[in-house]
């Protein structure tokens, strides 16, 4: 059996509203649509990319499993490291942002802080 690769490729995000949530990570995060078509948006964290797709389209990617609805509770979290989590926590609030926790200390040494996207996905950042 051949090991498992080094990193994740890919991050595929099922969303209900496409132009909201692209609008979303354009700009809480900065970053430029890397491709898109009508539906979905990719956008490149470093080495990872994360795919904004419709969940109109997502059924037939995943079937016979089902694409759960925004509101039936976070089933995920993203984290991306900062150098200041009390900065960037200001920083998104200025770019509109709220926050659902933090800043805080956690028990096991890191300090972060989340929020949601417009798709109901839980992103932190930490440090």
């Amino acid at each position: 059996m051949s090991a498992w690769p080094a990193g994740i490729s890919a991050i595929t995000l099922f969303v209900d509203d496409l132009d909201a949530t692209k609008r979303f990570y354009r700009e809480v995060f900065g970053l430029p649509v890397a491709f898109e078509d009508d539906n979905s948006a990719v956008f490149e964290f470093g080495n990872t990319l994360i795919n904004l797709l419709r969940t109109t389209a997502a059924t037939a990617l995943i079937e016979p499993a089902r694409v759960a609805q925004a509101d039936a509770g976070s089933r995920i979290q993203l984290t991306l490291p900062v150098d200041d989590v009390d900065a960037m926590c200001k920083e998104l609030a200025v770019r509109g942002v709220t926050l659902l926790n933090g800043p805080m200390d956690r028990p096991w040494g890191i300090r972060t802080a989340s929020f949601r996207d417009p798709g109901g996905h839980t992103w932190e950042i930490a440090k």
